[in-house]
């Protein structure tokens, strides 16, 4: 080819390379974009999941990562924190014995926490065995709970003993959406001689 003829030669415009450049980048976007949603998803277990409980997590489903020495730690925690609780009330206590408020005074706040103290014990218990139900009942005793604080710490502390507080109820409620999972699965996925014929309309 002369020279001439390379100089007739139209170049190829600039902005031709730049819609190919453009469109390929989207398509590896995209397939990166759908590659990440995919792991996502597979990441993701199917199924029903386990409640997690605080200062635990899930680590009560297989008692993992330490479980034994969080139940230490939490039900010496609770204690110290109940015990700590205590010795203000008394040093509150004896605050009104030296201001001279008078007995009646003195021996209704002891009473009151008394009483606040064993509610909040029985209700923080109970709950770890079964739901509170959505009562009103339960809004207007939240008050007394709310006192009676030292109640909840020494039944959250005394519960660390045995499980983790409230791993019995997480537990049955776990197994039984895991055995309705399955069987919803194997109904669907079964054998499909199996299954109900549909009634003819």
């Amino acid at each position: 080819m002369s020279d001439d003829q390379r100089d007739q030669t139209p170049a190829e415009p600039a902005g031709a390379a730049a819609p190919a450049r453009a469109s390929a980048a989207s398509a590896s976007a995209s397939a990166s974009a759908s590659a990440s949603a995919s792991a996502s998803a597979a990441a993701v277990p199917a199924g029903p999941q386990p409640e997690p409980i605080r200062y635990f997590g899930t680590t009560w489903v297989n008692h993992e990562s330490g479980y034994g020495l969080r139940r230490a730690a939490v039900a010496v925690g609770s204690l110290i924190t109940a015990t700590a609780a205590a010795l203000l009330l008394r040093f509150s206590y004896e605050g009104l014995e030296i201001g001279n408020v008078g007995p009646f005074l003195s021996i209704s706040v002891v009473v009151l926490f008394a009483i606040s103290s064993a509610i909040a014990f029985v209700k923080t218990w109970d709950s770890y065995k079964r739901r509170p139900a959505p009562s009103s009942d339960e809004a207007a005793l939240k008050g007394l709970k709310t006192i009676g604080f030292i109640g909840s710490l020494i039944a959250y502390s005394l519960r660390c003993l045995t499980e983790a507080p409230g791993e019995a109820l997480r537990r049955a409620e776990y197994e039984r959406a895991l055995a309705d999972y399955e069987r919803r699965r194997s109904t669907r996925t079964g054998n499909p001689a199996a299954r109900r014929p549909k009634r003819k309309k």
